[in-house]
Formats: C-alpha cells, structure tokens, sequence
C-alpha cells in the first residue's frame, strides 16, 4: 500500500500546535534579539570608552553585562530547546526539511553561539581584571560572532517563507536554499529592531542611575535614545522592501488585515519616536519604571505582533513552499529525492495512506463517520485552526459557524480545488470530505 510519511498527531485543544511554537518562539526571539542588539552597542561603547578614556563607562557596561547574561543567555540558552521541542512536535516535518537543508549551516552558528555564551562571561568578569585595548578586541569579535549567529540563522528562517531560488527545486543545494531576494532585507529588518532594543533596555539601566551618578545617567539615556532611534529607522526601512520581496500566498493574507496592520505601524512609530525624542531632549524625565513599562510595550507590539504576522504570511506552508503547515508534501523537489504526496492522497486519501492511523478508522462506515471525520478534520486543519467551540487561534467556528453539511463540503472542494491560496490544496476521497463535513456541521459552533 502506498503510504506518506505523516508522523503521529501533536493536537493541543483551543489553541493548536502551531500557536504553541509561535509562543515558545517569541519567547527566544525575545532574548536573541536582545544579545545581538546588545552586543553591537557593546562594542560601541567599549571603543568610545577606550579611544575617550571614559573609565566611567565601564561600570554601566558591567550592569548592562550582567543584564545580558542572565536575560539574554541564561533564559535565551533554556528557551531555545523549548523551540525544538515544540517545533518537532507541532510540527516534525517542517523541522526535519531545515536540518536536512541547513545541517552544516545550523552547526556553524553553534559555534558562533558558544563563543558568544563564552565571551559574554569574558566580557562581565575581566573586565576590571585585563587591560583596556584586550577588553576592546574581545567587544569586537563578540559583536561579530552575535552578528555571525543572525546571518546564518537569517537564511535558515527565510527558507521557511521560500527557498533563495527556484533552482533549489531541482539542485537541492543549501545555497540555493539560503540566498533569496528577501534573505537580506529580513536580515536587516532583524538587526534593525535589535539595536532599537538594545538602545530601549539601555535606557532602563541607565535610568536606574539616576541617584549615584545623574549627569552620567542623562547622558546614556541620550545616547540610547538615540541608537534607538537608529534602529527604529533600520527596522522601517527594510520592513517595506521586505514586504516586497513575499510571495503572493504572503500578500493575499496581508491583505486581509492590510489597512489594520499599517494603521498600527504608524500608531506606534509615532508612539516610540515620541518616546526616543523625549530621551533625548529630555533624559531627566525617563524613569526606570516609565523605561520597563516601555520595553514590555515594544515587545508586545513590535516583536509579538511581527512574529505573528510573519508566521501568518507563511502559510499554506511552514518549509520551502513544498512542506504544508499540515505536514503534506505537496511539490517534488528532484535535488532532495522529494515526491509530491497529493496524488497519493487523492487517490488513497489520508486515513489509507497514513501510517499511524487505528484499523477500526481507515474505512469510513456509517457507524464512525463521526470519528473518522474528527481526525481527518485534526490531522488536515489543527495546525492552523483551534477546532473547539471555545477556540482562540484562527478558530473554525468563525469559518463555519451556521453551515450545514453540503455548504462545508462545498468549502472543502473549494480549499482541494485551490480556492483560498492561503490554505492547502488538497483533494481527498469524497468519503474522507463526507467524513469531515459531517464532523464539522455536527459541532456546536
């Protein structure tokens, strides 16, 4: 019997596997972020504290260095895991496709990582017991190994909106997979926001000096203010080209949410420029309290809601546009070994040709329609729809709610004949969509 290599279901009620990764995600991309932003301005204010001979630097950096490693390192070093845990469960094809493409990619950026992991103890510890011009050089290469770490995984993540070329198709080649048009304004765009972020967290400890040293306190508030708004003008700028540089699958879903979605990115720069200028002009009145509120805001706003709109914009896919975010293999990829599963699955359809699947479900009858149907509906649709009534991620209750059973089987015909370019096209045996129909019109929605 022919059969695909679907792995067994990870389904979590209301919400959906694919919302736990993006949540255990954000958490990571949280501190990452922040250690490479952090480490460039390290880097900047160890060359000015050197070439300057501002001695009185030194201890702001060594706050700012402990900050670092337990936010970015120690929390970073344990929610990275996390991702792999949740990206294998929720969704192990998807993960599978990055680490056969990107072994040796992934493996260079761990070195890049354990150096910084290294160099940021270095850094907090020696740095009152070595000399000033060795402190430089080890803020130098730390920036860089950060920096180093962002490119790598940077080609990695945008392979995951689409391959660098369509070249890869046919040669499989990790390179062909990793430089494409909006590999490099996504790299920028990132870095762009890590130095706002840098800039945003140096205010909360500069702020907090205000009692031991004011007129030093106002001057790294300025500063800051002002590399945060550096960032904040590199982060809009490559946000347009990299809005670009989408596929159309991206733009049809942008275009749902588009004039919602730029209404609140102007909301918000206007609400983090005052912020940044206020810093500036006047550096007094940034408070550790007002600077902790204001970073809470700017991840919740700015870091959340990009994830989750990138994350979004993604779909049907979740790797390569050949992997669909319901772990169906739906293009062949000759340079890989890879068929297309949808013939396979229009012909046999997914209770046949699923491995994992209990003998009394891989025949529909009368008697476990129902049941059939509950699984078909998981195993085609939880990786991006909540299916309880009670649901909050993309639930199907706002998809379906008031249907009967021939109108959901129209949409399903519709979704198999490439209807909705945001959602798989995939075509099932009447009996598996008669099956899910069934299950869906039976539900509370």
């Amino acid at each position: 019997m022919d059969i695909v290599g679907q792995f067994p279901l990870f389904y979590f009620p209301d919400y959906g596997s694919a919302w736990m990764m993006g949540v255990t995600g954000t958490i990571h991309i949280l501190f990452s972020h922040t250690s490479v932003g952090a480490a460039m301005l390290f880097a900047f204010l160890a060359h000015k504290a050197y070439k300057e001979n501002r001695s009185d630097l030194y201890p702001y950096m060594k706050k700012y260095g402990m900050f670092l490693l337990v936010f970015s390192y120690v929390l970073g070093s344990i929610t990275g895991p996390g991702i792999w845990y949740t990206a294998t469960a929720a969704s192990p094809r998807g993960i599978s496709a990055l680490i056969h493409n990107f072994v040796w990619v992934w493996a260079t950026e761990w070195v890049f990582f354990i150096y910084e992991v290294i160099g940021v103890f270095a850094l907090v510890y020696f740095m009152d017991k070595i000399d000033k011009k060795t402190h430089l050089k080890l803020t130098y290469s730390f920036a860089l190994a950060s920096v180093g770490t962002l490119c790598l995984i940077i080609g990695i993540i945008s392979f995951m909106m689409w391959p660098g070329t369509d070249a890869y198709y046919a040669t499989g080649s990790a390179s062909d997979a990793f430089f494409g048009i909006n590999t490099f304004p996504h790299m920028f765009l990132r870095l762009g926001f890590m130095i706002m972020m840098s800039g945003v967290i140096g205010m909360v400890i500069s702020s907090a000096m205000k009692k031991e040293n004011p007129a030093l306190s106002d001057e790294l508030t300025r500063k800051m203010g002002y590399v945060s708004i550096l960032g904040g003008a590199i982060t809009l700028f490559f946000f347009v080209w990299y809005m670009g540089t989408l596929p159309e699958n991206a733009h049809a879903i942008f275009a749902y949410d588009k004039d919602a979605i730029i209404q609140s990115r102007i909301i918000l720069t206007l609400v983090f420029s005052l912020y940044f200028v206020v810093a500036i002009l006047r550096p007094r009145w940034i408070y550790t309290s007002v600077a902790s509120v204001m970073v809470g805001i700017i991840l919740v706003s700015g870091l959340w809601k990009g994830e989750k709109l990138r994350e979004s914009m993604r779909k049907p896919y979740v790797a390569g546009q050949y992997i669909y975010s319901n772990q169906i293999i739906s293009r062949d990829v000759e340079g890989k070994g890879i068929k297309s599963e949808l013939p396979i699955l229009a012909e046999k359809g997914l209770l046949q040709a699923t491995p994992w699947i209990p003998d009394h479900l891989r025949t529909v009858t009368a008697e476990n329609q129902l049941e059939a149907g509950e699984l078909l509906v998981k195993m085609a649709c939880s990786n991006c729809h909540s299916l309880e009534p009670t649901g909050k991620y993309r639930p199907m209750s706002t998809r379906v709610a008031g249907m009967d059973k021939e109108a959901i089987k129209g949409i399903l015909y519709g979704i198999g004949a490439g209807a909705f370019s945001h959602m798989p096209t995939l075509q099932l045996p009447e009996h598996e969509v008669e099956a899910m129909a069934q299950w869906l019109a039976a539900q509370p929605y």
